[in-house]
Order: C-alpha cells, then sequence, then structure tokens
C-alpha cells in the first residue's frame, strides 16, 4: 500500500469521546512581576484548537475522511467556539449538550515557543443522562460508519463504553480505543487497542524489557479478546500484538520532538482511517508511525494532511542520501553537506509541468552552491494558489520528475502556501527565485541573509511557462 495514493473515498468514521477545547495565550515576556517571583506575558494572540477526542475528529478531517463526532459539552461560549473550529474543517458534531457542566477546556500560557504554565478548567461529573444520551447518538450513527475510535480521557463520556463497544460489534463495525485508566476490562471485544507505555504498565505491571512487554501483551490481548493490542513507546517506537502473528515493531519516526501534545491523538486517527483503506493491521501502524514522527516536530496540537503523509512514505521507498527526502531527512543532509564546507541552494515552487525554462533555470541554480534543494508545493498548496483545477501532475509524479533532473540533489515538499516554515527550519547558504522578484519581497530572504547567506533573482528562459502551456492545450 505504501506505493499508491492514500484514498478514503466511501469511508466515514465515527469518533466518541471527551472532547475538549485548548486554548492557548501567546505573548512575549520581558519582566518579572512586581507582586511575586513570576513571568509577566503580555498576551498579544489567542488561539483556540480542538482537544481530546476533538483533536482526533479533526486529524481525520485533515486527512480528508468524512468524520463525525460524539462528546459531552457545556451550554456555554467554549463548546460553541469548539463547534465552530471544528465545523469549519468538515467535522459533523453530535454533541450531547450537559447545562450542569463545564466544556472541558485547557489554557495554555505560551511565550517564545515554551509553555509556562497550564490551566484546567473541568468537571467530571457525568450523569446517566449524559451516558445514554451518547449510547442512544451512537447507535443511530453506527449503521453508516466505517470505523469508530473511542478516545478516552477519563473525563465522563465514556463511562459506558463497554456498552458502546458492544454496539459496534453488532453493527460490524471496527472500534479502535485510545484507553484511560486502570480497569481494561471495560474494553473488553475491541478491535484494537492503543495504549501508551505507562498506560500499559499501569494495568500489567512495570517490564523489564521487551521480552516482558510481549508476554504481557498477548496475555492481556487474549484476556480481553482484542484482535490487536498496539503499545507505543515513544523514543522506543511501536509494537504491534496482532492474533496468530509475530509481534510487529518499528522505531520511532521521530527526529526531533518538539512537542508530544495529541501524538497519540494523531496515531489513533491514522490508524483507524488506514485501516479502513487497507484492512491490515501493519500498515496502519506505519502509516501512524511516520505522521506521529511528524506531528511531534510541531509546536501544540498538530496535524497531518494525506498528501504529506502520502510524500513521506513515498521518500521512505527512496535513497536515503539523494532525490527525493522528507524536510527532515533533507536537513540531516545540509548538516552534514554544510559540515563538509559544501555551499547548498535552495529554490521551490509548483513544478507542475517540467519544461524547458524549469531545465535551464535549475542548472542556473545549481550553479551557485554545490548542491541543490528544491521544494515542492503540495497539491492543496497549488490548488490554493492556481485554483481548484490545479495541479495537473500530483505531488508525486511533480518530485519523480524533478528527481530525474542532474542538476538537483534533493526535492522535498511544503503544505503551506510559502516555504518560510521550510526555509527556516532548514536555512540553506543561498535563496533563489526566478522572475522579477525583488530580494525584498522573496520569501524567507530575511532569514537567509541573517544567517550569513545570500538570496539571488534568475530570469527564467522567455516563452515557457506552465500556464501557457494548460492554455495552449486546453485550445486544441
Amino acid at each position: 500500500m505504501t506505493s499508491s495514493h492514500l484514498n478514503f473515498s466511501g469511508k466515514h468514521i465515527l469518533v466518541v469521546g471527551d472532547v475538549m477545547l485548548d486554548r492557548y495565550w501567546h505573548g512575549g515576556t520581558s519582566r518579572i512581576s512586581p507582586e511575586a517571583p513570576v513571568q509577566v506575558v503580555k498576551v498579544s494572540e489567542i488561539e483556540d484548537r480542538p482537544g481530546g477526542a476533538a483533536n482526533v475528529a479533526l486529524g481525520l478531517a485533515k486527512l480528508g475522511v468524512p468524520v463525525t463526532l460524539v462528546g459531552v459539552v457545556g451550554a456555554d461560549d467554549n463548546a460553541q467556539s469548539l463547534e465552530a473550529a471544528l465545523v469549519k474543517e468538515g467535522v459533523n458534531c453530535e454533541f450531547v449538550v450537559a447545562p450542569s457542566l463545564p466544556t472541558i477546556t485547557k489554557l495554555r500560557v505560551i511565550s517564545r515557543h515554551q509553555q509556562l504554565i497550564r490551566l484546567d478548567f473541568e468537571e467530571n461529573t457525568h450523569t446517566q443522562v449524559e451516558t445514554a444520551a451518547v449510547a442512544e447518538k451512537v447507535a443511530q450513527l453506527l449503521p453508516a460508519m466505517s470505523a469508530v475510535i473511542f478516545s478516552d480521557y477519563a473525563k465522563g463520556c465514556l463511562t459506558g463504553v463497554a456498552e458502546l463497544i458492544a454496539l459496534a460489534n453488532n453493527a460490524g463495525v471496527p472500534s479502535f480505543v485510545d484507553p484511560k485508566g486502570n480497569d481494561f476490562s471495560i474494553y473488553r471485544g475491541a478491535t484494537l487497542v492503543k495504549p501508551n507505555l505507562l498506560e500499559f504498565e499501569t494495568i500489567v505491571g512495570k517490564c523489564a524489557n521487551l521480552a516482558e512487554i510481549q508476554a504481557r501483551a498477548e496475555a492481556l490481548r487474549a484476556q480481553f479478546g482484542w484482535q490487536a493490542l498496539l503499545v507505543t513507546r515513544g523514543e522506543d517506537g511501536l509494537v504491534l500484538f496482532e492474533e496468530g502473528k509475530a509481534p510487529f515493531r518499528l522505531a520511532t519516526a521521530a527526529k526531533e520532538v518538539f512537542d508530544v501534545t495529541g501524538a497519540g491523538d494523531t496515531v489513533v486517527a491514522v490508524l483507524a482511517a488506514v485501516y479502513c483503506t487497507s484492512k491490515r493491521f501493519t500498515d496502519a501502524v506505519d502509516y501512524a508511525n511516520q505522521a506521529a514522527g511528524y506531528v511531534v516536530g510541531k509546536l501544540g496540537t498538530a496535524s497531518i494532511t494525506a498528501q504529506t503523509l502520502d510524500a513521506i512514505m513515498f521518500a521512505r521507498t527512496h535513497s536515503s542520501n539523494f532525490g527525493v527526502l522528507s524536510p527532515e531527512q533533507v536537513k540531516e543532509q545540509i548538516r552534514l553537506a554544510q559540515a563538509n564546507g559544501e555551499k547548498v541552494v535552495f529554490t521551490n515552487g509548483c513544478f507542475d509541468i517540467l519544461h524547458p525554462g524549469h531545465v535551464a533555470y535549475m542548472k542556473q541554480a545549481k550553479a551557485l552552491g554545490d548542491k541543490l534543494i528544491v521544494a515542492v508545493n503540495t497539491d492543496a498548496s497549488v490548488q490554493r494558489l492556481k485554483g481548484p483545477t490545479r495541479p495537473i501532475n500530483d505531488l508525486k509524479h511533480r518530485m519523480a520528475v524533478l528527481e530525474g533532473l542532474g542538476a538537483i540533489d534533493w526535492v522535498t515538499w511544503f503544505d503551506e502556501d510559502t516555504p518560510l516554515e521550510l526555509i527556516q527550519q532548514l536555512t540553506p547558504d543561498v535563496l533563489v527565485k526566478g522572475g522579477d522578484y525583488s530580494i525584498d519581497t522573496i520569501v524567507g530572504a530575511d532569514h537567509v541573509i541573517e544567517n550569513g547567506g545570500e538570496v539571488k533573482v534568475l530570469t527564467f528562459v522567455d516563452g515557457y511557462s506552465t500556464t501557457k502551456i494548460v492554455e495552449k492545450i486546453s485550445g486544441e
């Protein structure tokens, strides 16, 4: 499956669990309070993001999977903010409103990319009324679903999870559980359960080595009738225990860990989505591992698109030193090249239909240094820039063609509208753009110059452009 596109057409996943609002206050710190020995943060930006089970649903929506979310919220403004953020991303919300409870909210104060404090607003007092209402919604929705995810944060929404799993089994819908607590018997009969190592050892006791993890995992899986048990072990990777098969181990895909917030949500979302397509747990775990490696390199709760995930898997099948590489792999190659005294050149573009102008431009760019990186807009990024009919060629095809040009050493990608974040991550020695740009209008120029690099503007060969080619084809 790793050689083909992720395709979630015809799938629909139900997420049930503890929804919450992650609120971030961002600001600078320049002094200590005269009232107490604490930093004063001047808040300049307030950001709201879906958290908990809502982040799982958001992750599925970002992947392009139709998703419905069931959870319990209060009758308050935070519930409205949460639902608005989810609906904007395409999530269908089926919330149970509990007027006596607040919407669970976690407030984080961030300064200079560091979290200073977290404040939680919650009451774990769900009643039988809410539990019954959740079960009623799930029973109504299950027949149309390809899978269901139970995202348990021990906040009360999944008090009746045993009944919900039974409903899923009766409907023939596979269930994926992200568990919490010290009693896993409530998840009996689930398709796959995904604890992290701490959650797993809370149930089975401290494990001295992998052999003990394996023995206790197999026993636990058999005891509760799960088809599969996935234990995530942080920097030690993941281990899948599947009925009738040898353990499947993967090393962590993370290159840099910036923030682990929401990584578990990403894993369970990708697990369920890929399993719906391939029906193989090993495929699902492989993709989930790569997705987790991507999001832990981002600040806060991050998501990954299907295109980015597909590109990561595509890059993994290529040479580890040249050709199509992930941004993280390219960063390592740049570090090695610069350590050897080599000058690294960076350029970017859509490169939808490669033409002689592009080829000449690449040769000029390569002549400015020793190694050339070409960063390509993902399909979603091209659509935002060029319109819904573009690109003509998808990301993997565009990267494969560029890879074949002798002037190019590395091809990578970015999902944003501009390559600014990627340029800041890679810090090339030379930044190159083609066309009528002035240096002060080139994205990333300030960063490169501030770090001792240079910025160059090259002229494209006249008479060639992808737009003209497309117009010519359309006119024939």
